[in-house]
């Protein structure tokens, strides 16, 4: 079967997949696979595989949004895919989830825009808790690393018309703030697959009081140099099986 999107044979997708937004992210990550190759390219859709720790492991990434990317994880789940990981951007949300953190996703607020149209309000989107302890053992040592839930929003810019809605899932106790990971959780749970995620903070709207994104900048050192340990943890929990 070849997959019209991912634009590859569903036989050359690895079982165990990292997701990440940008295409170079996913270049980076297969910059630490052994025997890495490419096997599909259309859009922002690139697909490479290879070796982790001796077991065959994959990335593509999805692009920025929940319905983009949920076509890549659609099709992923087509080609038999049983593990997923997100590795992807956030800004924070609580005081002390600042840039260089990271954030496990434990479950996602369903403000995605899609997900509705798969299944009902009230299904959960949520990490699967094998990929959330896997990702924790995978962390440990890290001393900026958070556990909790993410917003999923649609929106990434507001505006004066509609507002922002931060501070109401601030309130909430919500850690972070994205734009894709309840379309996994829903889409996984549904397919009866395994998911998680992992996020680095690249601002915090919140603290910095710019919810309007006019001083947003997510290519600063300090950023990259969370990825880098982003991308390490993801790749250990991605292979690591429950004991």
């Amino acid at each position: 079967m070849h997959l019209p999107v991912l634009n590859v044979a569903a036989s050359d997708i690895p079982e165990r997949m990292l997701v990440v937004g940008d295409p170079d992210r996913a270049l980076r990550v297969a910059g630490r696979l052994e025997d890495r190759v490419e096997i599909g390219r259309f859009r922002e859709y690139v697909t490479l595989r290879g070796r982790h720790r001796g077991v065959e492991v994959g990335v593509v990434s999805h692009g920025v949004g929940a319905a983009g990317a949920a076509v890549c994880f659609d099709e992923l789940f087509q080609a038999g895919v049983r593990r997923v990981i997100r590795a992807g951007s956030c800004g924070g949300m609580q005081d002390d989830v600042l840039d260089g953190h990271l954030v496990i996703v434990t479950a996602a607020v369903r403000n995605d825009g899609l997900t509705p149209q798969l299944a009902p309000v009230g299904y959960p989107a949520a990490a699967s808790p094998d990929i959330v302890a896997a990702l924790r053992r995978a962390a440990q040592g890290d001393g900026n690393v958070h556990e909790g839930l993410a917003l999923t929003n649609a929106v990434f810019y507001t505006n004066d018309i509609m507002g922002s809605n931060l501070r109401l899932w601030q309130k909430a106790g919500v850690k972070a703030v994205e734009m894709e990971c309840a379309a996994l959780f829903v889409m996984a749970g549904l397919a009866g697959r395994e998911c998680g995620a992992i996020l680095t903070v690249d601002g915090n709207p919140l603290v910095e009081r710019d919810e309007e994104m006019t001083g947003y900048d997510p290519h600063r050192e300090v950023v990259r140099e969370a990825v880098g340990r982003m991308i390490g943890i993801a790749l250990d929990a991605l292979v690591d099986d429950p004991p």
